[in-house]
């Protein structure tokens, strides 16, 4: 069974920066794009970052365009990193793959999901 496994997240303080891993298992990503994905208490998923199967394209969102860095090590896993954290990037994050096009930000779209790993990021 395909499993996305997130792991890195944690409580910070504003300014610092954070790195959030994705680990995949249960088949082969090679062809799946992966992306990542967040949600603040009483919002909707939003759409944060995204990268191609190559691993050469990417793709991010303007809340985080400039203080972000979406990488991906192989087929089966990839790390986002995010700077300058802001209280208002606190959200659980959630790592996503899918045969999508790496500006897909409609959260539907993408077919597999982690569970979440939380970042607090203090005032």
């Amino acid at each position: 069974q395909a499993r996305l496994v997130e792991s890195g997240g944690g409580l910070v303080q504003a300014g610092a920066s954070l790195r959030l891993s994705c680990a995949a298992s249960g088949r082969s990503f090679v062809s799946y794009a992966m992306g990542w994905f967040r949600q603040a208490p009483g919002k909707e998923r939003e759409f944060v970052a995204s990268i191609n199967w190559k691993g050469e394209d990417r793709y991010y969102s303007r809340s985080v365009n400039g203080r972000a860095t979406i990488s991906r090590e192989s087929a089966n896993m990839g790390t986002l990193q995010i700077y300058s954290l802001k209280p208002e990037d606190t959200a659980i994050y959630y790592c996503v793959a899918g045969e999508v096009f790496i500006a897909t930000i409609d959260p539907h779209e993408w077919e597999y999901w982690g569970q979440g790993t939380q970042v607090t990021v203090s005032a």
